[in-house]
């Protein structure tokens, strides 16, 4: 992203407008340069952001100008320095405005205290730059879960879609869903911005969600909790009947939780899903339904062995 993008969704003031708003950010890490402006430079993270509060402010105005000027310009002299942030709504000195201005250096200004500001940039620096994909599939809200529907065209993903949300769930995106890597093992999905609230359904063609059951049906995000994979139903495989084994899948540098559900005509794809989701939740609270019966048949086999 760029600074001019940074500028204007934390709505931070620009001291430097003749400074460069096109430099690139492309770290979400933040540095709070004091050893920099006290001299030490070795190791200075200059492709950061620099983030100046009242202590390195009254660090720099208690130098003598020659000294001042020496430490500002050290501090501005590198080109892949995206900008300078100050906090707490001050007014940069104007050593550090001219030597800015000089290199194209933004140097911006927000009103909230150093630390409330370093948590705002690194939270929007996450979302922003987050790893993302894009992935085929439908993404739902079911009792709280956020699953991820795929399979091949045609297989109905979007009819069961449809189904879940006329049961009360919610929908989140459709056809095309754009995954975020927000956080370690933390996955976000979205809709792309022309397809909100949309579903396709072959012979319909394309309908409005909200409209059609409200703004209760449909969510702009959701965090990924599992994925269900739909598949067309084949004699000559053998499908999971315990769901003992746990399968997973990867996206981005995560592993998901993953469920495949075979398809074919009578099957109630939206109820399957429903208790799909019931089902996690209990296995994260702990509870484990095939594991427990697996444990009881091994029991009662095990009890049948001794009695004989």
């Amino acid at each position: 992203m760029t600074v001019a993008e940074l500028i204007e969704g934390l709505n931070l003031t620009v001291f430097t407008p003749q400074a460069r708003l096109d430099k690139r950010i492309a770290t979400v890490d933040i540095n709070r340069p004091g050893l920099a402006l006290a001299g030490y430079l070795r190791y200075h993270p200059a492709e950061r952001i620099q983030l100046l509060g009242r202590t390195e402010l009254s660090f720099l105005r208690g130098m003598d100008n020659r000294e001042q000027a020496l430490r500002v310009f050290a501090l501005c002299s590198y080109e892949q320095t995206p900008c300078i942030i100050v906090s707490r709504g001050q007014t940069p000195p104007e050593s550090l405005l001219r030597e800015a201005n000089t290199r194209g250096l933004p140097v911006l200004g927000a009103n909230l205290v150093t630390t409330r500001a370093a948590a705002v940039l690194s939270t929007f620096l996450e979302e922003r730059l987050a790893p993302e994909t894009l992935i085929h599939g439908v993404l739902v809200d079911v009792y709280g879960i956020g699953i991820l529907i795929t399979g091949s065209s045609g297989i109905g993903k979007s009819e069961t879609a449809l189904e879940l949300v006329k049961r009360g769930h919610r929908l989140v995106a459709d056809d095309a869903v754009v995954i975020r890597q927000v956080a370690d093992h933390t996955l976000v999905g979205s809709p792309p911005p022309l397809l909100e609230h949309l579903l396709e359904i072959r012979g319909l063609g394309v309908l409005d969600a909200m409209t059609l059951f409200g703004a209760g049906a449909v969510r702009t995000h959701k965090k990924l909790a599992l994925v269900i994979h739909l598949d067309v139903w084949r004699d000559d495989v053998a499908y999971d009947r315990l769901g003992i084994d746990e399968q997973t899948v990867r996206i981005l540098d995560t592993e998901l939780p993953s469920v495949t559900i075979p398809v074919r005509p009578g099957r109630n794809l939206a109820v399957i899903i429903e208790v799909a989701a019931m089902n996690h939740r209990l296995k994260g609270m702990g509870y484990h339904a095939a594991r427990v019966f697996s444990d009881q048949l091994s029991e009662a086999i095990q009890g049948q062995e001794d009695y004989d």
